[in-house]
């Protein structure tokens, strides 16, 4: 029953949601076609349900290649990324076009953020646990690394602490989340990120 009104709510907030936000997509994509060149999306590979692959989508708000020089963001003063970029990152508006995944069917609001390969490749058997559930655009761990690129900027190298640090008190976290899930606690997590975005 929790999954099924799961999707049924997440269909019906986003397809409201796109209707909505429609102006605001628009007015988006063209600030990033006028400030830099290069596509208005950008989607990476991403691993969801069940460890398949899937295409995540967000405005895009670095320059175009900026990702082959590494996965990570480095703080507020990333070269890599645009002006735009800034602005959207700073109100996590870049995260928009998830709605779409959600929409499809590989994401849902509320779930584990979905992982690069690279690093799902260094998982033990009890975190690959969080891929019994589909990644969400939200999560605890958004909401906890809410500054991640901020955070990432402490270590000497940003990498290492990613991996040895970040990266497994994330999952952690994580399979806590799978542990003590449900309808009212989701919809709770979709409030406190709302909150804290515009705190």
């Amino acid at each position: 029953m929790y999954l099924f009104s799961k999707r049924i709510f997440d269909t019906i907030i986003v397809a409201v949601a796109l209707v909505l936000l429609s102006p605001l997509f628009l007015l988006i994509g063209f600030a990033v076609i006028l400030d830099s060149p290069g596509p208005v999306f950008f989607h990476q590979k991403r691993v969801g349900l069940h460890q398949k692959v899937f295409s995540m989508f967000k405005f895009r708000t670095m320059h175009p290649g900026a990702d082959q020089k590494g996965l990570l963001t480095i703080g507020n003063e990333d070269s890599r990324i645009t002006r735009t970029g800034k602005f959207l990152r700073r109100y996590k508006l870049d995260e928009l076009p998830q709605l779409i995944n959600v929409l499809i069917g590989n994401m849902s609001l509320v779930g584990p953020r979905p992982e690069v390969q690279r690093y799902v490749d260094l998982y033990n058997s009890e975190q690959l646990k969080v891929f019994l559930v589909k990644p969400g655009i939200t999560d605890p761990v958004s909401l906890q690394y809410f500054n991640e690129n901020e955070i990432m900027s402490h270590y000497a190298d940003p990498e290492e602490g990613y991996i040895k640090e970040v990266m497994p008190q994330k999952l952690r976290l994580n399979l806590e989340y799978l542990q003590h899930r449900n309808f009212s606690g989701d919809i709770r997590i979709l409030l406190k990120t709302v909150a804290r975005i515009f705190s």
